[in-house]
């Protein structure tokens, strides 16, 4: 019995001594953020995929209502004109994500959909990193007027968060979506027109893991060679 119990403190201690450790790695991606406590895990894990967004500015604000969306990327307009370095971002976040019948508290929401959720948005600012002030004032106007252009914009932010090793988060998003029995119709239709949809994530997942395959054997190959050449001198 004495020795059951010293093995279940031993387990006990050790799966304290990862939660510490992992917490430790995603701390560092707060810098320049603000999280409400209770998405700050799920925030943290989502921002460790984009160490380009390490010390970017960027505001998570929990809102009562967000019209047609559950969350939205968008830069500080106020920020526009400065340099990137020195722009601020928001990602408005639903209180609540709304049910046919109910709503349910954004917090509640599985970890691994809501990483993918946040991850998805953080796409959206990568993508903006990348433009000028007048090229993000532009990108707005067209995304106010063009459902090909929202379209286009939202795969964009997808393949970004793919291309980052977030390829189950965003499938586990996609797929909560699309197959909630109380989410409103209307809404899946959007999210199945204007995303990419699951098995088209898991077929890019697919092409980069045999990308980076093929990147590792070629490696290798090199490694290899350059040792027979060293071995060939002596």
């Amino acid at each position: 019995m004495f020795k059951y119990l010293i093995f279940i403190l031993f387990l006990s201690l050790q799966g304290m001594n990862s939660y510490s450790q992992d917490t430790a790695g995603i701390i560092q991606y707060a810098q320049n953020k603000v999280i409400p406590p209770g998405l700050k895990t799920n925030v943290l894990k989502a921002l460790s995929f984009y160490p380009e967004l390490k010390t970017t500015n960027i505001r998570f604000i929990l809102k009562p209502n967000i019209k047609n969306s559950v969350m939205q990327a968008q830069p500080v307009f106020r920020t526009l004109l400065r340099s990137k370095k020195n722009r601020h971002y928001r990602i408005n976040i639903s209180t609540y994500f709304k049910l046919i019948s109910t709503q349910m508290p954004i917090d509640s929401i599985p970890a691994e959909v809501m990483i993918g959720w946040i991850g998805h948005e953080l796409g959206h600012i990568l993508d903006y990193e990348q433009k000028s002030g007048s090229e993000l004032a532009y990108f707005g106007y067209r995304y106010v007027v063009s459902p090909t252009y929202v379209k286009h914009a939202e795969m964009i932010a997808d393949t970004l968060a793919v291309e980052r090793g977030m390829g189950k988060y965003i499938v586990a998003t996609k797929r909560f979506i699309l197959d909630h029995a109380e989410l409103p119709q209307a809404y899946k239709d959007k999210i199945a027109r204007l995303y990419l949809s699951p098995d088209i994530i898991l077929e890019q997942v697919k092409k980069l893991e045999e990308k980076k395959l093929l990147e590792q054997q070629l490696e290798a190959e090199k490694l290899q060679e350059k040792n027979v050449s060293e071995e060939k001198l002596f």
